[in-house]
């Protein structure tokens, strides 16, 4: 659940992510721009040919939140941030299904736009966030993102 009187709402959720509430809790008189990054699970097909079901995700869940909150803090020290918002979730995630959200909200779009990519390519090298893909034919891959 998002916090009360809070600029930020960061979180590890097993529950479908909420766009709608996002996009409300982002938004504000003092900005003109709000930028919102979906990361969608896509259909693929293993190199053994079977489709992809799903993405299952585990996360060190005290540390994740402590890194959401420092890149909160680092994209805040960047750019004019009125309220953001990073939402990941944790478990299994089906095709078509966002498994990660970032909305900021700016004065102006080029600072959003900004702010959400960097959010996003740093969540993805620092995060304790492990995925795993799940395939039809039973199999399951872990998928090594480079961390630093």
């Amino acid at each position: 659940m998002q916090p009360d009187g809070s600029a930020d709402w960061l979180d590890l959720l097993n529950t479908p992510l909420d766009v709608s509430a996002a996009t409300a809790f982002v938004t504000s008189p003092r900005a003109g721009a709000i930028d919102l990054f979906l990361g969608i699970t896509r259909a693929e097909i293993s190199p053994a040919g079977s489709e992809l079901l799903a993405l299952d995700y585990q996360a060190y869940e005290s540390m994740a939140l402590r890194q959401l909150a420092g890149l909160a803090s680092q994209a805040r020290a960047r750019w004019p941030i009125q309220k953001l918002v990073i939402l990941h979730r944790i478990g299994r995630v089906p095709l078509g299904d966002p498994s990660v959200l970032i909305a900021v909200s700016t004065p102006h779009r080029a600072h959003a736009f900004q702010a959400c990519q960097s959010i996003i390519d740093e969540l993805k090298k620092q995060a304790t966030i492990w995925k795993q893909e799940v395939w039809a034919d039973g199999s399951a891959t872990w998928v090594h993102e480079q961390k630093t």
